[in-house]
């Protein structure tokens, strides 16, 4: 009966060691720029990460999710408060973000390949705005550190406002409607 016991525990040990480890994102030592383009020019600003984790098997990310605080969103290029409040208002508004409604964006990770030096491919679904889109992109690992830059078609998430996806006659008025995510994650 004690050989069953100890059969039976070294089993669950092997179980317990081949499954996934789940990493919880470590929020104060991760960052995300967002960068927005328009004629004549762009903004820049950051955005925090809410919570989130990896599940990580033999060195390789095969699941995960990472949550976005839309309201911690802010700017950094304007020098003028007046003018980085006046841009952070308008960009929670529905005509960009609508934050009040949709407080938190997302991402989650359905796949992942194997990292070869350090780099592999990441698949997974964004959501923004209430819209889900899947997602693929590169990541970097540099020890517990991983870093990749999204770009992010935001008229596929109906963020709308100076889109020439939704308004042809807008002229030199248009913003770009792809937006760039620089983000590293450290767990």
């Amino acid at each position: 009966m004690r050989k069953i016991k100890i059969a039976g525990l070294l089993l669950i040990a092997a179980i317990v060691s081949v499954s996934a480890q789940r990493n919880e994102i470590k929020i104060a030592k991760s960052s995300i720029i967002w960068t927005g383009n328009k004629i004549g020019g762009s903004h820049t600003g950051e955005i925090k990460i809410k919570e989130g984790y990896f599940d990580i098997k033999k060195n390789e990310v095969i699941g995960g999710n990472v949550v976005i605080d839309m309201n911690s969103m802010t700017n950094t290029d304007l020098s003028s408060d007046a003018s980085k409040q006046r841009l952070i208002g308008h960009l929670k508004s529905d005509d960009f973000f609508g934050v009040e409604k949709y407080p938190s964006a997302s991402f989650t990770i359905n796949k992942s390949s194997k990292l070869k030096n350090g780099k592999a491919t990441v698949s997974g679904t964004l959501s923004i705005k209430g819209k889900t889109e899947p997602i693929t992109f590169d990541i970097e690992k540099k020890g517990s550190v991983y870093t990749t830059q999204l770009k992010v078609d935001r008229s596929k998430f109906d963020v709308r406002f100076g889109s020439k996806s939704f308004f042809a006659n807008i002229g030199d008025k248009a913003i770009d409607d792809i937006f760039i995510l620089d983000i590293q994650i450290a767990l």
